[in-house]
């Protein structure tokens, strides 16, 4: 459901580019509005969530799917966790659907789908390590690839076929659009800006997105 926003980016408490490929890492507070915002078009966004408190108590694609009966998120989809708490609810949406199921590439999916030369091309999961890695926080010094699960597509199109399988196709998002989130925990945010290059998720051209945070209003 096609929802806009009226917060004005000139008031946001923090407003960063992640460049294509890269990965970004930050805390939202509870009652902060976390906004992503699709640059140019057609970028896929895999985020993942954790509890800032208790890393172990995470973003869970299941309860969130099963407490919704829906695959896709959009405006008023709540994101809960693996203990099934709310963590954010989405309370603007002008893409109108962002996936749940297709997860995150890494070099095994490269090979395994597309070819054994793409093994060493740079995927989600290698950002994610990469973020985990290098963030230098205490809360996060313990965590690991074993942190790593089932994460949100946001902009990215997969569809649900007939049979129960999984298609990746052309986005439908385009440049400008956004969703935004309201963090109903005090949430550490953990995204990989996809570089997939094999795939019509990013349109075959990865680009960059803009993260802004609102402090409550």
């Amino acid at each position: 459901m096609i929802v806009e926003s009226r917060l004005n980016p000139k008031t946001a408490v923090l407003n960063q580019i992640c460049n294509a490929g890269d990965p970004w890492m930050a805390e939202v507070k509870k009652g902060q509005i976390f906004r992503i915002l699709d640059l140019e078009g057609n970028q896929a966004v895999d985020t993942l969530f954790y509890s800032a408190t208790n890393p172990e108590e995470r973003y869970s694609a299941v309860d969130t799917i099963v407490c919704q009966r829906q695959l896709y998120l959009t405006s008023g989809s709540v994101l809960y966790s693996s203990e099934g708490n709310p963590m954010l609810t989405i309370v603007a949406d002008t893409c109108g659907r962002h996936d749940t199921l297709g997860g995150a590439c890494s070099a095994e999916s490269n090979t395994t789908r597309y070819a054994v030369e793409k093994r060493s091309m740079h995927s989600c999961r290698d950002s994610f390590m990469h973020a985990l890695n290098n963030c230098g926080c205490a809360v996060h010094r313990h965590m690991s690839k074993r942190d790593i699960t089932a994460n949100i597509n946001f902009f990215m199109n997969v569809p649900v076929t007939r049979d129960g399988g999984l298609s990746f196709a052309d986005g439908i998002s385009g440049a400008g659009k956004y969703v935004e989130m309201r963090a109903e925990m005090d949430v550490i945010v953990l995204i990989s800006n996809c570089p997939q290059l094999n795939n019509p998720c990013n349109a075959y051209n990865p680009t960059p997105v803009q993260l802004l945070v609102w402090d409550a209003v």
